[in-house]
Parts: C-alpha cells; sequence; structure tokens
C-alpha cells in the first residue's frame, strides 16, 4: 500500500493487502470483547494465559487519538498471545526476528529470553526474506493504495488521495517502515484489529500484530532497529 506516515514524508508505496481476500478485516467484528470469551474467563490455556488475562492484556486502549477497542481474544489462538519465550539466537537485544512460517514475530530480550507476539504475515507469492531495520516509525499513518491495488480492487479508488488515520485504515495505531541500504523496502510491521487474521497469510508481504502487541513493540523499537525476516 502506499502511505504517508504522520512522521513521514509523501509519495511511499506499500500494499498489505487487507482490503483483499479478507475483506472482513476492516470490519467491526473485532472490535469487541465476544460473550464467549467473558463466559470461559476463568479457563487456562494451553500456554497458561486465562481468557480473563488475555482479556485484560488485549482490552481497550480508551485514551488514544482514536479510542482502541478490545480484541475478541476468543478469535485469537492461544498459541499468538504475547509471552516472554526462551529464543537462542547470537542476535543482540533489541532485534526484531519475524518468523512468517510459524505467524511469529520476536523481540530479542536479555539472557536469552524474547517476547513473542502472533503475527499474520504475506500470502502465497508476496513472502519474502533477508535483514532489514527499522528506517522511521508512525502513528495513524495515512493509507494510499497503490495503482496495482486499485486496477484489481476498484473499491479502493475512494481512497486514491489517501484513507486518513483511523480505526479503519489498514496501516493501524503504529508502522514500523522496514528499509535496506537506505531505501524504502515498501514493506511494514503495522497493527491490526483484525483477531482472526493472525496465524493467517494474508498481506502483500508486510507483518501484521493484533494493534495493543504492536503498540508494546513499537514502544520498544526505536529507529535503526535490526529486523530479520526469516524464509517462510
Amino acid at each position: 500500500m502506499i502511505m504517508n506516515g504522520g512522521n513521514a514524508g509523501a509519495g511511499e508505496t506499500e500494499e498489505t493487502g487487507l482490503l483483499g481476500s479478507r475483506a472482513g478485516g476492516l470490519s467491526r467484528r473485532s472490535f469487541l470483547v465476544g460473550a464467549s470469551a467473558l463466559g470461559l474467563a476463568g479457563c487456562v490455556t494451553s500456554d497458561g494465559m486465562s481468557l480473563a488475562e488475555a482479556s485484560k492484556l488485549y482490552g481497550p486502549v480508551p485514551d488514544e487519538k482514536f479510542p482502541i477497542p478490545a480484541i475478541d481474544v476468543s478469535k485469537v489462538d492461544p498459541k499468538y498471545y504475547r509471552r516472554t519465550v526462551r529464543y537462542d539466537t547470537k542476535e543482540a537485544p533489541g532485534t526484531i526476528i519475524v518468523d512468517p512460517g510459524n505467524y511469529y514475530v520476536y523481540r530479542i530480550e536479555e539472557d536469552g529470553n524474547a517476547t513473542r507476539y502472533g503475527a499474520n504475515v504475506g500470502r502465497d507469492g508476496f513472502r519474502w526474506n533477508g535483514d532489514a531495520y527499522v528506517g522511521r516509525k508512525s502513528e495513524w499513518a495515512t493509507w494510499t493504495p497503490p495503482a496495482a491495488m486499485i486496477k484489481r480492487q476498484p473499491e479502493a479508488a475512494k481512497w486514491a488521495r489517501g484513507m486518513p488515520g483511523g480505526l479503519d485504515n489498514p496501516l493501524g495505531a503504529r508502522t514500523l517502515h522496514l528499509y535496506q541500504n537506505g531505501a524504502y523496502t515498501l514493506y511494514t510491521i503495522y497493527a491490526s484489529l483484525d483477531a482472526e487474521s493472525i496465524g493467517n497469510g494474508i498481506t502483500s508481504g508486510c507483518v501484521g500484530l493484533l494493534t495493543q502487541d504492536m503498540m508494546h513493540l513499537y514502544d520498544h523499537t526505536p529507529v535503526k532497529t535490526k529486523v530479520v525476516v526469516l524464509p517462510a
């Protein structure tokens, strides 16, 4: 998709494909905690986090520019809830490692640990791998679909001059823009409100985290942070 970040200049191109095969990704179905999640709040998942704890972790964020609703955690496989895990790597603390084959993003911590987030990734034919770095960061970025996307999906044409930041914007509340050798790769790590997208290949190469996870990663990630995207 093309977008102009809140902290960026104009004219950059990227496409997550969230207006594509999973058109429901822009719906409001994941805006409220489902009754089923509340009814099972006392249960414990196989990863040791109760649904009550998950509902709190992914609860509403009312003080944002656009108040962020709770994620319906009943629609997320518990293995994709944020957690601290052991992770053996030679990469330095702070490095972000994307594992598209398993739908995870890791932020390397001290002492052999990592913060692990569930993710959506590129669909077949749009996945990529290699080293990059965070060239810039944006909050509530403007999204503009590229011409190729408008040709495939004419309904996107109404945003040819840009969709303002907001809850329905595919880039979401926070975006990390990935660069290589001083050039923008057109790929991002972005925020998603679509609970059912996590653990799936839906984008044109970008990587999406649940909004609350993306805000956590964003706050712990300075510009110039190394990003390693593993082969799928």
